[in-house]
């Protein structure tokens, strides 16, 4: 009976949680789908609107390059994503099943990089970006490089697969030396596909701080066609005078490729966080 009550509350408690969350959300939709006449700022608050209209959507998509902003942001967050996965996939592998000297002294070195604010060594990758060119006055490509070289690969992915790897039995690998696979077989077509709920769940952070990066956009870009989202409607706000309809407009816009990529993924999700929890 205990037990019962105790998991009530714990319901009880994770479902208001959840209103909670979600009460900025729904009051950015009712403001995006409110009308001229109606007062978004009344108190008590409205979230049904009365005055339901979708032209706050078709207003931005008129006066501003919003899809634009969205396919740069989309080529900047797959971009950054695919490379997260593959390069934390291969620093992962030999720190978790190859034994060699300094293998923990890499390991914590790394580890010790997510202690690194990336605001204390932007200046110095601003640096290395410009004499490498990887600006967008140079070229529409130098632009998307310099967007996503910065976030290839961190120390979260190398950790979070490194686990993943762990958690695999040594004896599937040594079977698979037996029948004769080299090292690359065994790691693309054995172990990679055995670690999917980790990388999806890799793909899933990567993802979503990609697409919401501001700071580092709002650095190196100056050419408007090359705008990802977030430096897009920063933009949007100042363009219409603080327009919240419009601004809550554009920001339903940008959050809708997230909730699609995440649901795409969420059965791995799950899985993911948990993989190598017990594993050191």
């Amino acid at each position: 009976m205990k037990i019962r009550i105790k998991n009530i509350l714990i319901h009880i408690i994770l479902i208001l949680v959840c209103i909670l969350s979600l009460i900025p959300f729904l009051w950015l939709l009712s403001t995006a789908l409110k009308g001229r006449s109606e007062n978004i700022f009344a108190y008590p608050p409205v979230f049904i609107p009365k005055d339901f209209t979708l032209e706050n959507f078709k207003e931005v998509l008129r006066l501003v390059p919003i899809v634009k902003y969205v396919i740069n942001s989309f080529i900047v967050a797959a971009s950054t994503v695919v490379l997260n996965v593959i390069l934390s996939a291969l620093a992962a592998y030999p720190l978790a099943r190859m034994e060699f000297k300094g293998k923990k002294i890499a390991f914590f070195a790394i580890l010790a990089t997510i202690m690194v604010p990336f605001q204390t060594i932007m200046l110095p990758i601003y640096i290395i970006t410009l004499k490498l060119h990887l600006i967008d006055s140079y070229s529409t490509l130098a632009g998307y490089l310099g967007l996503i070289m910065p976030f290839a690969v961190n120390a979260f992915g190398i950790f979070l697969l490194r686990q993943a790897f762990l958690t695999i039995p040594k004896e599937i690998e040594e079977s698979a030396v037996i029948d004769g696979c080299n090292s690359f077989q065994i790691f693309f077509k054995l172990l990679l596909p055995m670690i999917k709920p980790s990388v999806a769940l890799l793909a899933i952070f990567t993802f979503i701080g990609s697409w919401g990066e501001f700071l580092w956009p709002s650095i190196v870009l100056t050419n408007e066609k090359l705008f990802t989202l977030p430096v897009g409607i920063n933009n949007l706000s100042s363009a219409f005078s603080a327009d919240y309809r419009l601004v809550a407009a554009g920001s339903i816009v940008s959050i809708i490729p997230i909730i699609i990529f995440f649901l795409a993924l969420q059965k791995y999700f799950i899985s993911g966080s948990t993989d190598g929890a017990v594993k050191g």
